[in-house]
């Protein structure tokens, strides 16, 4: 097999939770797609995830969308029998989605913070619970859990100097677990054809006040945000035999903000 043929995603079926979300969703799913996977793409709006299905389809691709969430065990299961009963197998799972909780350390609540552990880990525990016996019984499988650079390094105040912007401490809490648990499946499931690894990405860009996108440009060696484009290469490359002897990793896509 040559070098490319092993990026090659044909004839595996992708899952990705928040598959459609204008963030990284969008791209993780694109990237999918694109190397030749069927993708199904989840989250509670059942109609963005048609939308965003069909978008792909125009393109050339094979896609699906379904609804799920992620803070009920009851949507998890739902949506393991659905896809096992359209697809008859998972072959790669990325858990992109998050239960979206605003506000500060002063302002947050231990309800912020449950409802937070309902979906960020609970759900992403019942979610690989739902599906790896089925990759332990195909005799292969790969996770991939989108983290964070703040579940590797604690965040920078000066950075959002001049906005109103904030920054809630239960999202380092989470990301920072998620690679940890990451870790956990990549041990115990190795040896029966499961990898899981994780991906770390930098700050996106999402039109921010230009007071952050200055302190944030000026700080990263790269010089800028991240872009749907930089996340691409590192699912695939994460997804697909290319990284057939990778596990337990935690993939920084960065800028080098970690670096520093």
């Amino acid at each position: 097999m040559g070098i490319l043929d092993q990026f090659s995603l044909k004839n595996k079926v992708a899952l990705i939770t928040a598959g459609a979300g204008p963030l990284f969703g969008r791209s993780l799913s694109a990237g999918l797609a694109e190397a030749g996977a069927t993708v199904i793409t989840a989250s509670r709006s059942l109609e963005a995830n048609l939308k965003y299905a069909e978008e792909l389809r125009g393109q050339g691709h094979s896609a699906h969308g379904m609804e799920l969430d992620v803070t009920d065990v009851a949507s998890i299961d739902r949506l393991h029998n659905a896809i096992l009963a359209k697809f008859g197998r998972l072959d790669i799972l990325v858990n992109s989605a998050l239960a979206r909780v605003g506000g500060s350390f002063e302002s947050q609540t231990p309800d912020d913070w449950l409802y937070s552990a309902r979906g960020d880990m609970v759900g992403l525990f019942a979610i690989c619970r739902a599906f790896v016996p089925d990759m332990v019984r195909q005799g292969n499988g790969s996770i991939i859990n989108i983290s964070s650079i703040y579940g590797v390094v604690a965040n920078d105040p000066t950075l959002y100097e001049g906005t109103d912007m904030l920054q809630p401490p239960h999202y380092n809490f989470v990301k920072a677990g998620m690679i940890n648990f990451t870790r956990h499946i990549a041990n115990y499931y190795g040896k029966q054809g499961v990898r899981a690894n994780c991906i770390s990405p930098g700050g996106f860009f999402s039109d921010q006040p230009d007071a952050f996108l200055k302190n944030y440009c000026k700080r990263v060696p790269i010089g800028r945000m991240l872009h749907h484009e930089d996340i691409k290469g590192a699912v695939v490359f994460l997804a697909s035999d290319a990284s057939a002897y990778v596990t337990g990793i935690n993939l920084m896509v960065d800028g080098g903000w970690t670096s520093l």
